[in-house]
């Protein structure tokens, strides 16, 4: 079936983004835990340590997204996002626990030293841990959505994550379990710290200018806020013709000029899928990043990142499924590299 190819009505984000200045991205530093969340926190070690054999799911965790950006020290940031029903409990807040375990090692475990004088075990060292309250409305019922991250080395890891009710004080008599959602997720880093032309997670969703810096709590509730601007990532890549694809990525390692700019085009290019195959369907006009187009003050020893995005409306887009091919060409070192975006159309 031949489809009628209609121009793009392109809204770029191009002078918005590279407005912005932004360093490497890391969690917040974490805080010292209070008395009743030592607690909650020596409770789920036990919980975990167990999880592997029947880890309960009262709360219906699920997994939702992961994405990847620099952190320092060479280390990657990893924000992700999971879900939980929030109409299964009736707490006013909930604890939210997550670990990082390296798959090249067991994790360490507190020692025991024997001594008759030991009032509390040594707390296990994890490569990334963090603990906090968590708010959710029973009024969000499934769709409830909670976002936290980490950071690590690049390498094979565990993640755990844990959501449950809060343990009270004194349990009232004949009070029922408390409710509580464990799941692990393996996750791969990569080093994008290794000098070869790389990119972030490709973000799909919409950006929006803060306007105050956040507090440290903030920034562990809202881990997509990255530099001055929120990213609100789409769960699905379902649309209608009334919406719109935006995208907006971090470009790390092209080699750079004499003036330590770099000189990297983006290439924005639709391609339609159709019987099993796929049909040029049509592009934006690439973005030229180089010293003629970023600001004079731009300058990579500065801690500036190089970033890239569009935002396309899709009411000349038929109906169907789509990919979106980002192709990254550094100028200055003749490589380039491509990130896909798959994504469907529907009619309303």
């Amino acid at each position: 079936m031949a489809f009628r190819r209609s121009a793009i009505a392109l809204g770029s984000l191009a002078a918005f983004l590279l407005s912005v200045v932004l360093s490497a991205q890391n969690p917040p530093a974490q805080r010292k835990l209070t008395k009743a969340e030592e607690k909650e926190r020596d409770a789920i070690y036990a919980l975990v340590a167990g999880a592997a054999a029947n880890a309960p799911n009262d709360l219906s965790l699920t997994w939702l997204r992961d994405d990847i950006l620099k952190a320092s020290g060479n280390q990657q940031y990893v924000p992700f996002i999971v879900g939980i029903d929030a109409s299964k409990t009736q707490a006013k807040g909930l604890m939210m626990y997550w670990r990082l375990v390296s798959t090249a090692a067991p994790p360490a475990a507190a020692p025991a030293s024997g001594k008759k004088d030991d009032k509390k075990p040594a707390v296990p060292q994890f490569v990334y841990e963090g603990l906090t309250p968590v708010t959710v409305s029973a009024a969000d019922g499934a769709n409830a959505r909670i976002g936290r991250s980490f950071a690590a080395l690049p390498g094979t890891y565990d993640l755990y994550v844990v959501v449950k009710e809060p343990t009270p004080e004194k349990p009232p008599r004949n009070a029922p379990p408390l409710k509580i959602s464990v799941i692990k997720k393996t996750v791969e880093i990569p080093d994008l710290w290794n000098g070869e032309l790389n990119t972030s997670s490709v973000f799909v969703g919409r950006l929006d200018p803060l306007p105050a810096p956040l507090t440290p709590q903030q920034q562990v509730e809202r881990p997509y806020v990255i530099g001055g601007m929120e990213i609100t990532p789409e769960l699905s890549t379902a649309f209608t013709k009334k919406g719109e694809l935006s995208t907006f990525l971090l470009i790390y390692n092209p080699k750079t000029d004499s003036g330590n700019k770099p000189d990297v085009v983006v290439e924005y290019n639709f391609y339609v899928k159709q019987a099993g195959a796929e049909k040029f369907f049509n592009k934006t006009t690439p973005q030229n990043l180089n010293a003629q187009t970023l600001p004079p003050q731009f300058d990579f020893a500065a801690g500036h990142q190089l970033q890239t995005g569009q935002a396309v409306p899709l009411a000349s887009f038929p109906e169907g499924e789509y990919r979106l091919e980002i192709k990254v060409t550094d100028k200055l070192a003749d490589k380039s590299l491509i990130r896909d975006v798959n994504f469907s159309v529907a009619g309303s």
